[in-house]
């Protein structure tokens, strides 16, 4: 009978919370264990361990790499609370001498640190949640951006006098520097599933706060998804790890002995289970790869603990002045081990050594994880991520009590604060300078006058072209818009006009995501055939400046009625109508041959109706005031378009059907960079007149069009039926970053080839059909219209991008069809555009 109570008598536990001493955060899966006995555990997200023992035990040993050991003495056989603050272990040495006749050379023969790093590698799949039937688990993020770098003197500044109360500090040597303004911060809770079979990962936001901006400045929603794509999940059994656009190699991906150097630095004993620390750098520093350390766990899964990822000083990381993230794993009752806290920090700047910049960190707890425990069906059905209907209504009570993670006081009021920095005047001000610079508007309140871009152009059948226009904003309405522009043609003598009207049934402005949406426009103005220019107006004022012969437009007349709906999938479709009136401007003229003799025609009419199908799965972009500016990334986009020409309807005079169809997809081939392929094709039924078949998109101006033809002329060629290919590569400097001097200038190699095929049919051609209207001639009567009967049009490009970190130039080659008159063979093309 005393047995039992002797052994309780003597049962010690020992429970607390782990903190750094420098920054008061918490540490997780820091090792504590009895000293002198096998009995240990590790800190949970939130710091906090728990020991049991049974027998005498003296003491508690806290371990952590790069942490003081700290060693506690306890009182045996009872409940003690013992909190931990560790610190840095800064190991200053006075003076080491190194000598070698010579260093030996690096080899993965015989040499036991790759043949650790193949057994992880070896082990990788039974070490992956997709190991698992089922898996769930809680997790939460939290992501915050900050000015970084700031010094007194700028925080003095007059500008910031109304601003003090946003500023913070952190300790000097800390990521970011001592003074920091907060200006974004976003935290998510959700519910993760995870299924084998069917493959099945869904993630449900149960919570969601972030700071907003007024919606006429920011893209809020837009805000968010740059963000996180910069700041993706950091998953190290990945082959490929994606950060900022780029791929990089992990260090325990298949093939990573080929492209790193490992190291054991150092075997670490005083933990359960025993783990190696294995350092790695790249073969070549300036190659887009990690270097940093990992900590192997020495009990057969030869899985990773813990590990530290930075990057190289010399790689072709644009702005990025430091990097690190930290992954801290967690055995689960199974004996495996999962990701249990992962912690991303990114430093940017112009100037990669000192000056303001910007300071970013994500930080991702998992906890509640459990395994093999089926959910009902529905549960696995519908989109990989869904967001409750109330999840941004959650209040800050609900935030207090759900939030597993304290925030920093730098974090604790930056909701509070940009509300209040949105009130001041000033602010406001600032705002409306860079929504004049960055997007070409000039807010006025409920009215927005620009772009300014096109306030003024020159081209050869207007002349001088001064335009003004605008648009209503939400401040006057959020389910109503209006949009005008009036420009007038010095050479020509003409007014054109433009005015639309939406409505948006959803109650949601129409640049949010999804929309669904009405919208009416008239617009008289001219057009160059052909011509479609990417994230660039045709009458900007850039576009004034072209190669050649570019005097062929057109007056046109249209009437559009547009229908738009977006579902939450990305999947959205659009119907349209639309009454289109053509008449040939400048050089251009439209003529048959009626019994013989020339006969003009002044005019083309058409009505059409339109439906178009459109799937982006996953797809992510910032809504800019002009144009939806894509967030690249490996999923595919598909577009589905039919086009139905109605003779007699609004004086259409014409009966076709017209399908198209769209692929485009990147593909990241990892150390290699990425490859954007665009594979189109489209066909066109029955008999038509050459303006209404497809005129291929071409482009005569000097900058660099991704989406046409840079070395083909306007109105060149037509067809009835083609297809086309379009591959633009960037290697990412891989072969720069090898040749030293290219290496400091950070320069990027790209490779780009386009092909067209297609044709006329002889019905549509107007060679065998003196009825149809001829295609065009130059003044000196050469022909300035083809078709691709006599097989495709190809041309290539190499070039070099990322010259100051924001231009593209591209030499480029035409290939086929060069006996056309006035066919260019050889161009210079550039193109602006920022990348990390």
């Amino acid at each position: 009978m005393l047995i039992p109570s002797v052994i309780f008598a003597q049962q010690t536990e020992i429970k607390g919370i782990v903190t750094d001493a420098r920054t008061n955060e918490t540490m997780s899966a820091v090792t504590v264990n009895f000293e002198g006995t096998t009995i240990g555990a590790s800190t949970d997200n939130n710091g906090k361990y728990t020991l049991i023992a049974d027998k005498p035990v003296t003491r508690i040993k806290v371990s952590f790499i790069g942490y003081k050991t700290v060693v506690k003495e306890i009182v045996p056989g009872k409940v003690q609370t013992i909190n931990i603050a560790m610190a840095a272990d800064h190991q200053v040495l006075a003076e080491v001498v190194v000598k070698s006749a010579k260093r030996a050379k690096y080899t993965n023969k015989n040499n036991p640190a790759v043949e650790l790093i193949r057994k992880v590698i070896a082990h990788k799949n039974q070490n992956r949640i997709e190991n698992y039937d089922y898996a769930e688990y809680k997790q939460y993020e939290k992501m915050s951006f900050y000015l970084s770098d700031l010094t007194e003197k700028f925080k003095q500044k007059k500008i910031f006098k109304n601003y003090q109360f946003l500023f913070a500090e952190q300790d000097s040597d800390a990521m970011g520097g001592k003074i920091l303004l907060p200006i974004y911060m976003e935290e998510k809770l959700s519910d993760n599933y995870f299924r084998k079979a069917p493959y099945t990962k869904k993630q449900i936001i149960q919570a969601n706060k972030q700071v907003k901006y007024d919606e006429n400045f920011v893209d809020n929603e837009g805000l968010k998804a740059y963000f996180n794509r910069m700041y993706m999940d950091i998953e190290i059994y990945d082959n490929n790890i994606p950060l900022l656009g780029n791929e990089l190699l992990s260090p325990i991906a298949d093939g990573a002995p080929a492209f790193y150097k490992f190291f054991i630095t150092d075997t670490i004993k005083d933990v359960s289970p025993q783990l190696i620390e294995l350092s790695f750098t790249p073969r070549n520093t300036g190659d887009m790869l990690f270097q940093g350390r990992i900590y192997i766990t020495m009990d057969g899964n030869y899985a990773v603990q813990r590990a530290v990822l930075t990057v190289n000083k010399n790689i072709n990381l644009n702005f990025v002045r430091q990097m690190q993230t930290t992954l801290a794993f967690e055995k689960t009752e199974t004996g495996k081990y999962r990701l249990s806290q992962s912690d991303l920090k990114m430093d940017f700047g112009l100037n990669k050594n000192k000056g303001g910049g910007v300071y970013g960190e994500r930080v991702v707890l998992i906890n509640n994880f459990e395994v093999n425990k089926p959910r009902p069906q529905y549960v696995y059905n519908g989109p990989a991520q869904m967001i409750a209907f109330n999840a941004s209504e959650k209040g800050d009570e609900f935030w207090k009590a759900n939030r597993p993670d304290t925030l920093k006081p730098q974090e604790a009021n930056i909701y509070k604060n940009i509300d209040s920095l949105q009130t001041i005047a000033s602010f406001k001000r600032t705002m409306k300078l860079i929504t004049l610079f960055v997007a070409g508007y000039d807010n006025l309140g409920p009215f927005e006058v620009g772009p300014v871009n096109t306030f003024y152009q020159y081209n050869p059948v207007e002349g001088f072209r001064l335009r003004l226009g605008g648009r209503t904003t939400t401040t006057l309405s959020k389910r109503y818009y209006l949009e005008t522009y009036g420009a007038y043609g010095f050479k020509d003598d003409k007014f054109k006009y433009f005015l639309s009207g939406t409505y948006s049934i959803n109650d949601k402005s129409i640049y949010s995501f999804p929309q669904d949406y009405v919208r009416a426009s008239i617009q008289h103005d001219t057009k160059i055939p052909g011509l479609e220019s990417q994230f660039v107006q045709e009458d900007n004022f850039l576009m004034s400046f072209k190669r050649g012969l570019n005097e062929i437009y057109t007056y046109n007349d249209v009437f559009r009625l547009d229908y738009v709906h977006e579902y939450l999938s990305h999947f959205s479709y659009k119907i349209e109508l639309k009454s289109w009136n053509q008449a040939p401007a400048g050089a251009l003229y439209f003529h048959n041959t009626l019994d013989g003799a020339p006969n003009v025609i002044n005019d083309l009419q058409t009505t059409e109706v339109m439906a178009e199908l459109r799937y982006a799965p996953h797809e992510k972009f910032y809504q800019g005031k002009l144009y939806r500016i894509p967030i690249p990334d490996k999923y595919p986009i598909f577009t589905l378009r039919y086009q139905e020409g109605i003779k007699g309807l609004f004086k259409g005079q014409y009966n076709y059907q017209q399908v198209t169809a769209n692929i485009t997809k990147r593909f990241y081939l990892s150390q290699l960079g990425f490859t954007d392929v665009d594979a189109e094709g489209g066909y066109i039924f029955n008999k038509l007149p050459y303006p209404l078949l497809d005129i291929h998109h071409a482009n005569q101006s000097y900058s660099l069009q991704l989406d046409s033809y840079n070395m083909m002329n306007y109105l060149e060629f037509v067809s009835d039926h083609y297809a086309s290919v379009n591959i633009d590569h960037h290697f990412n400097g891989f072969f720069f970053n090898k040749v030293p001097l290219l290496q400091k200038l950070k320069l990027r190699e790209v490779v780009s080839f386009k092909s067209l095929w297609g044709g006329v049919r002889s019905e549509n051609n107007p060679a065998n059909d003196p009825s149809l209207l001829q295609f065009p001639v130059a003044g000196d009567g050469k022909p300035i219209t083809y078709t691709l009967n006599n097989g495709p049009y190809m041309e290539t490009s190499a070039g070099i991008e990322n010259i100051f970190k924001v231009l593209r130039v591209d030499v480029v080659r035409r290939l086929t069809y060069l006996d056309h008159p006035d066919a260019p063979k050889w161009g210079v093309r550039a193109r602006v555009l920022v990348q990390f």
